[in-house]
């Protein structure tokens, strides 16, 4: 085996997994040899020689029995002081995150070591980590390298959740524990806790991060259970300087679970370690999550990320235009098009991307421009799928309710300015939520002409640039009527 031949074999690699597996995952990998069947790579850090071995090794021996080159284990090796200590030998890749300790895949420390701690983030490792090879390996979740905080668009609704993340990731004296992201999907958790766990890393290498699901840790409390090892497990888990858990709701019902998270948590804050967590809803309101649960997450900062608002979400289009256009250079992108997006999409920020990455992809495969023609063809499911379902009738008893006026006297002639300006304001979010033409609208406001529902709508828009509370009415009843 070559250097040339695995040069190849890297090459089909990265057609297999993609570019940013690839650059994360396998390039880094520096082949050593191949001897008695087994191939022997060095690794720079014990992490990413578990995950490779976990994720990639099937295919890796695949690849290298297409070569014609005879090989049944894969062994990692930390490159830097420990040449000859393997991370872990594989012959078959083994269940992710089933490993509290690889038997007799995995070596025996020596006695005179103490037990190294893991920096899990998948950011970076310790000193302390590369050390020494852990008697156990606790593995966590890998990191996106596209969730930092330069990627994280910032705008009214999350705003306060990002100075908070931005603020833990700092470092310095533990002032929020926890902190505790929650808000519905596709709204930016998993991102800020990607991209603190980087920042952390970066700022403070030393420091043993760790970041996993909630379901990562009951399965792994579940096999300590199982396998006798729990002394095990709670000495890696209460070990870590910072420890992250994603979607801490997964473990509610589950009363062992609750219990070794409720005194992990209590262990880790007795030593000012900080905890940062991320739900789909607020602690309190978590169905079948233990009182004494609850009350410990709510006892640090709980901060709600809202639904994106448009600005917000045309600000993360911008953004994400600027990113596919470093690989579609040449593609051109029409007036109009992400405003319409930005409205028509606006529940889930990871369906308003994915439908930015298809138009792109779609643009450059026909070789045509990404206009509204384009994008209403290629997005028709998407767009069906996004349609609010908010009626103009709904509105006009939001907007009656909010104010503290009769529904009537909303579509009703009378032009006295308390019932002048409820009206345009519910004209404006007619328009801007629900697909009805003008004239429509016009007709179930009492038969007004569609100028005059135009009219309405811009008066709306001038004065939310200009009247602090009418910005601050239209944004609560939009995001009432969108809830």
């Amino acid at each position: 085996m070559t250097e040339e031949k695995w040069g190849q074999l890297r090459t089909r690699l990265l057609k297999t997994v993609g570019q940013n597996n690839f650059t994360t995952w396998i390039e880094p990998l520096e082949f050593n040899s191949v001897d008695d069947g087994v191939a022997v790579f060095h690794v720079p850090t014990n992490f990413m020689g578990n995950y490779v071995s976990q994720n990639f090794a099937d295919l890796i021996l695949h690849e290298f029995s297409l070569s014609g080159v005879s090989v049944q284990r894969l062994a990692f090796r930390v490159a830097a002081n420990s040449p000859a200590r393997p991370v872990r030998q594989v012959e078959q890749p083994s269940e992710p995150f089933a490993e509290m300790q690889a038997g007799g895949s995995q070596p025996q420390q020596n006695q005179d070591e103490a037990p190294a701690r893991s920096v899990t983030s998948g950011a970076s490792l310790s000193s302390k980590a590369t050390a020494a090879a852990p008697m156990e390996t606790l593995q966590a979740a890998p990191l996106d390298p596209r969730f930092t905080f330069d990627n994280f668009v910032v705008g009214k609704p999350n705003e306060l959740a990002h100075a908070a993340a931005r603020r833990v990731a700092e470092g310095g004296p533990v002032t929020f524990n926890p902190l505790v992201l929650y808000g519905g999907v596709g709204l930016g958790k998993t991102h800020l806790m990607h991209a603190i766990a980087w920042e952390i890393s970066a700022q403070n290498p030393g420091l043993n991060v760790l970041y996993l699901s909630a379901e990562q840790f009951m399965y792994r409390f579940v096999q300590a259970l199982r396998e006798r090892k729990m002394m095990d497990f709670k000495h890696l888990f209460r070990s870590v300087d910072v420890l992250m858990v994603d979607d801490v709701q997964f473990i509610a019902g589950k009363d062992s679970t609750q219990e070794e998270f409720f005194h992990t948590f209590n262990a880790l804050v007795d030593q000012n370690k900080q905890i940062i967590i991320s739900a789909d809803r607020a602690p309190g309101e978590i169905k079948d999550l233990e009182d004494r649960v609850k009350s410990r997450l709510q006892c640090g900062l709980v901060v709600d990320l809202h639904p994106t608002d448009y600005e917000l979400r045309l600000g993360i289009l911008q953004t994400k235009v600027q990113l596919q256009q470093k690989t579609y250079p040449d593609l051109q992108i029409a007036d109009g098009v992400l405003e319409f997006l930005a409205h028509r999409i606006s529940t889930n920020v990871r369906v308003l991307e994915g439908a930015l990455t298809r138009l792109f992809a779609f643009a450059s495969l026909v070789g045509r421009e990404i206009d509204m023609d384009l994008t209403q063809d290629c997005l028709a499911d998407v767009l069906r799928a996004s349609e609010r379902k908010i009626t103009v009738e709904e509105i006009q008893r939001k907007v009656s309710e909010y104010y503290n006026i009769r529904m009537s006297d909303i579509i009703g002639p009378k032009r006295l300015r308390s019932y002048a300006r409820p009206r345009q304001v519910a004209m404006y979010l007619c328009k801007k939520l629900t697909s009805r033409s003008l004239p429509e609208i016009g007709r179930r406001f009492g038969g007004r002409d569609h100028t005059t529902v135009m009219h309405g709508v811009r008066r709306i828009e001038e004065l939310k640039s200009t009247d602090g509370q009418i910005a601050e009415d239209v944004e609560m009843l939009r995001r009432s009527l969108e809830s």
